[in-house]
Formats: structure tokens, sequence, C-alpha cells
């Protein structure tokens, strides 16, 4: 067991040439996405990387290592449920490090292991953020304490709509933390393209993005991370009709069951999930893909 991540050969060679390197999540893959579909998600997202000109670095942490850089092997036994991987926030890494745990790591965990091996560029589904009734429960998504103090890239269709997405775009001002909208003025809203909020600048081209981000880096140098919030593709996005009624239904299933605190949103995407008839997963495995991809982009053109 060691505390020191493990770099796979090809994502060290890749840092050390100055490559562009593009660090992803485990927990969508062994929390988020059913077992078989998965793996096919986790090589279809490393191929989108690949074939934009950059290397994936997929993290987790294995028998108490993290790992930098999943290969085939280590991605199937994230994928199998059977491996009873724990989720890993940042809180989470250094127990599940000292005894020897195997974890997925969410966007706070991953974004933290991703600086600690040098990848300045990530990419997500969704980000975390402040929860309904957050001023009742204080539960607020570590993703955001994590992004205001890493110097990471972050690539995400926004954050659910199960989330108060006012509220989050608050607290990341708050942290300084610049918010892109990739070819919208609107922040997206995970399952939808847009929001009712507005995001405080756009970029239109992956070469935009990679100049706004190298002149934050050179402006406020180790502090806050960047935002860029790239809406889902617009023939996978949720029919708006069918999102608000499972919004509505699943804030009701809140009520009847009494779901507090950290259980409430997994009970809503739980319901989302069920009671879309895999709607919602088609999106939510088609907005990686598209988020890999521009953040792939955008690498290749910071390593420029």
């Amino acid at each position: 067991m060691g505390t020191q991540p493990q770099v796979s050969p090809e994502v060290a060679a890749a840092l050390a040439e100055g490559g562009a390197v593009v660090a992803l999540e485990s927990t969508i893959l062994a929390h988020g996405l059913p077992p078989g579909r998965n793996r096919e998600v986790a090589a279809r997202v490393e191929r989108v990387v690949r074939d934009a000109g950059a290397v994936p670095a997929t993290i987790a942490v294995l028998d108490g290592r993290p790992v930098v850089g999943l290969d085939d092997r280590q991605l199937d036994r994230v994928c199998d449920p059977a491996s009873g991987l724990v989720k890993l926030s940042r809180r989470d890494l250094g127990p599940a490090i000292g005894l020897g745990r195997d974890g997925a790591t969410t966007v706070a965990g991953t974004a933290a292991l991703a600086a600690a091996a040098g990848i300045g560029v990530f990419a997500t589904g969704g980000l975390g953020g402040v929860h309904r009734g957050a001023g009742e429960s204080w539960d607020v998504s570590a993703d955001l304490g994590v992004l205001a103090e890493t110097p990471v890239l972050v690539v995400c269709s926004g954050v659910k709509s199960v989330l108060d997405i006012g509220a989050t775009l608050e607290l990341l001002e708050t942290n300084s933390v610049p918010v892109l909208g990739y070819r919208t003025d609107r922040f997206p809203a995970f399952y939808l393209r847009e929001s009712d909020f507005d995001v405080p600048w756009r970029v239109d081209d992956p070469k935009q993005a990679a100049a706004a981000v190298r002149a934050h880096r050179e402006f406020a140098p180790g502090h806050a991370g960047v935002l860029l919030a790239n809406p889902v593709p617009v023939e996978y996005e949720m029919e708006r009709g069918l999102h608000d009624r499972l919004l509505a239904e699943g804030l009701e299933l809140l009520v009847t069951r009494d779901v507090r605190g950290k259980d409430v949103t997994p009970v809503l995407l739980e319901h989302f999930h069920t009671a879309s008839d895999g709607v919602s997963l088609d999106t939510n495995e088609q907005l990686v893909l598209s988020n890999a991809r521009l953040a792939a982009e955008v690498a290749v053109e910071l390593a420029r």
C-alpha cells in the first residue's frame, strides 16, 4: 500500500512531455450506471478522449492506492458490482487509503487526485451543488469546496435540476470560480440544456475556453479551478414535460417517505431512472461522452 498516486505509464509519459491528459471519474461507473452498460461507457469515454488527441486517465482507489489511469483489468474491477467499491469524496480519501479499501472517486475526489498527479483538465457528467433546503440541512456538495481551491478545469453539464441551481451559482461566485458557458448563455441543468440562470461568461470554441483557463491560472495561480458548462447534445435532451413531471413526482416522493439530508438526491435520481423508461440513463451517457470530447479538445489547446 502507498499514498502516492500510481500513475499509469501512458499518463506519466504524456504529462512528462507536456501532452494533453483528461481525468475521468469512476463513481459514474461503479454507482451511476447499470452493470454491463457501465463497462461499455467506460470504454467509449476513453475512446472519445483518445480520438480528440488526448490521453484518458480514469481515477479510482484500489487496495488503498490512488490509481491515475486505470488499465482494462482495473476498469473491469471498478465496473463489477461484486467489487463493492465505496464512494469516495475528498474527505474519504485518507481513510480509504489508510485502511486499504477500494473506492470510486466522486467529482471532489477525482479533482483532488488529478491535481496531485499534475492533471489540469477533468471531464464529468454533472457537478454537485447546493441541495434544496440547504438552509436547514446544510447539505452542500463537497465538489464546490474542492473546486474553490483546486486548479483544475471541470467540464460538466451544469448541475442536476433536483439541486438549488441559483444557490450553487452564488456559492461558485463567492469562491471566485469562473463559470464559462460553452456555446450557451444559460447555465445547463444536466438533463436540460438550459436552466433559468445565466452564465457570466460564454465561450464558443475550445480555443476560447483554453485562453480563459490559461489567463485565470496566470492571474490566480494555485487557487480556484474553472467550470466549463457544456449543455447535453440537443438530440439527447430530456423532453421538458417529462422532466418536469418526474421532478414533481420525485419531490412529492420525498415528502411521503420523509426523506431528508444526504438521502434526498439518490432517491430523486433513482425515480428519474426508473420512471423515465431509460431516458435519463441515455441522457446521462451522452452528456458524459460530449463532455469528455470537449475536455479533450480544450486539453489539446492548453498543451499547445
